[in-house]
This record gives structure tokens, C-alpha cells and sequence, in this order.
């Protein structure tokens, strides 16, 4: 079992294109349907895969390129201290002076880390100034406890 960290940030109306964030279903519209459900379906069943759109499930960021990943880690505790330092390093931009007075990168990797550890997958998401998003995710690979059918997007000899 290793960890693929995942960041992107955004303009949050990007962000809001949920249609490209999650995966299109498993059977397409029938030919005889309308064509525009069908125009749709096949846009969306050709982007979401290559989007790099934060998927509104975490562990569908398996199926994106590989160029998405940030990091691998065969440690929880490294992935988690990654979340840590990209929480800190975002802090100043929050939109939310709540967040960015109370939100403490130490506790995040510490429940970030459990979680990791028992095979789960973390995903983290901020408002940032100008209105942005940022999303953070980890995501245990082989097996994904949520999607064990999912492949590893980094062959070993490449990872980051």
C-alpha cells in the first residue's frame, strides 16, 4: 500500500463544474435519446478522466494522469506531513479568518494520518481569497479500500 498526494487550485467557478468532477455513468444514453443528453454524456465521459478537476470522490483521482500526482509516499505519516505543510503554506490566503487563525496543520496530519493508515483516503478543501479553491487529497493506492478496482496511475518506476 503507498499514497498519491493530489493539490489543485482554482477559480471557484471552475471548481463548481461538478458535471467534469465526477465519472460518467456506467451505461451511456440510448442512441435514440436526445441528442443533447448524448452530446453531454460523451463530453463528459471524454473530459473527466483527463480533467484536473478535484472528482467529487477521492479515490477517482486514480484515473487521472499521472502528471496530476504531487507525491507518493509509502509512509502515512509522509503523506500526512505533506497535507500539513500545504495547509500551512495556503493558511495566509483563506478566505476565512476563522480558518486561518484556528485551522492547525498538526492536527490535521495527525487525523490525517490515522486515517491514511487504515487504508482510508483524505481530502481537504478551502476557500481561498479572490474567490479560489483549494483542494488537498491523498489517496491510498492498491488497493483503494472505497474503489479496489482502480489502477495505480504511477508505474513504480516513476514515482515522484
Amino acid at each position: 500500500m503507498h499514497h498519491h498526494g493530489y493539490l489543485w487550485v482554482g477559480a471557484k467557478e471552475r471548481f463548481d463544474q461538478e458535471a467534469l468532477r465526477r465519472p460518467p455513468h456506467p451505461e451511456p444514453p440510448p442512441t435514440e435519446g436526445k441528442a443533447e443528453l448524448i452530446r453531454r454524456y460523451r463530453e463528459v465521459a471524454a473530459e473527466f478522466p483527463t480533467a484536473d478537476l478535484p472528482p467529487l470522490e477521492t479515490a477517482y483521482w486514480l484515473v487521472k494522469p499521472s502528471s496530476l500526482v504531487r507525491g507518493t509516499w509509502d509512509e502515512a505519516k509522509d503523506a500526512a506531513t505533506w497535507i500539513g505543510a500545504r495547509v500551512a503554506e495556503y493558511a495566509p490566503r483563506f478566505a476565512s479568518e476563522w480558518e486561518r487563525d484556528f485551522v492547525d496543520p498538526a492536527l490535521l496530519v495527525n487525523s490525517a494520518a490515522a486515517k491514511l493508515c487504515s487504508g482510508g483516503d483524505v481530502s481537504l478543501g478551502f476557500y481561498l481569497e479572490r474567490p479560489s479553491y483549494l483542494s488537498l487529497a491523498v489517496v491510498t493506492c492498491t488497493p483503494n479500500r472505497a474503489r479496489p478496482e482502480l489502477t495505480c496511475p504511477v508505474e513504480q518506476g516513476e514515482r515522484v
